[in-house]
């Protein structure tokens, strides 16, 4: 289930963008903060939390720390964001067949209007 700390960790500008970093694979910190032009503390502070929320993942290589993204967040959150598609999809879809009602009316009235102006003008 998709808690609201997901939303809110990644309602960060800063951490959006560390995960758009991220989606090209591995990296350690000094390469995002390359990347990002943030210094590293903030980077690392960022990092701290997208951890702790589960969307990344560290993995030690040697005296390196190689950040990468988790899948399982990102299925979650996609999967929360599909339920409610499915909500609107439908009420869209009523409200597109309710128009197409609508012009048909429009239409057939338009059409009578047409002949019985055209039955006066005989």
């Amino acid at each position: 289930m998709v808690h609201m700390d997901a939303f809110q960790t990644l309602a960060d500008h800063t951490r959006r963008q560390i995960v758009e970093t991220l989606r090209g694979g591995e990296q350690q910190v000094n390469d995002i903060v390359d990347a990002l032009d943030i210094h590293q503390s903030g980077v690392s502070r960022h990092l701290r939390l997208l951890l702790k929320a589960g969307f990344v993942q560290v993995r030690p290589a040697g005296q390196l720390r190689l950040y990468s993204l988790r899948p399982e967040p990102f299925r979650e959150l996609k999967a929360w964001v599909a339920s409610y598609q499915q909500v609107w999809d439908a009420r869209l879809t009523r409200f597109g067949s309710a128009l197409e009602k609508r012009r048909a009316v429009n239409a057939a009235t338009a059409q009578r209007q047409r002949k019985k102006g055209n039955e006066n003008d005989d």
